[in-house]
């Protein structure tokens, strides 16, 4: 139950952030299922481990592994940069506290955007890409990456 916690933690934004990731690579048509799985350290701002199963569904010549290069090239796991990306230091909770923080739709309301996790990041672009693609963009964002994740 998140009710209570503070935005900023990480059992909470974390949690958030991984349907957003999944329901993102998904809704790209990368893989069928997602299950996205974030691990952190206290006092680490950095996720240690980033784990994205895709139960085999993945798209002809992509892979678990490139599904989850393009989710650390997408999307900054960091607290701050999730409580940023999210909204979530916004005082919205009243409404994420009854009726469940996910599968709701998004909205705004007052200028604050309540369940914005629920709306996916465009990663179409992805989809008309080969394996050898991908893994270039990798190489050629790869200290970017590591600004955001354990690598």
């Amino acid at each position: 139950d998140f009710s209570g916690k503070d935005p900023t933690k990480v059992d909470r934004s974390a949690a958030y952030a991984c349907r957003w990731m999944a329901k993102s690579v998904v809704k790209a048509g990368l893989c069928k299922r997602a299950l996205v799985q974030l691990s952190y350290a206290i006092g680490v701002a950095k996720p240690l481990s980033l784990f994205v199963e895709t139960y085999g569904t993945e798209k002809d010549g992509l892979t678990a592994k490139l599904i989850t290069d393009i989710v650390k090239i997408n999307f900054d796991a960091r607290p701050g940069a999730l409580a940023r990306d999210l909204a979530l230091r916004e005082p919205k909770y009243n409404k994420t506290a009854a009726y469940c923080h996910f599968g709701r739709e998004s909205f705004v309301e007052n200028g604050m955007k309540f369940f914005s996790w629920e709306d996916p990041v465009d990663l179409n672009k992805y989809a008309s890409m080969s394996a050898a693609e991908v893994e270039s963009e990798v190489a050629a964002k790869k200290e970017e990456i590591l600004t955001k994740w354990v690598d």
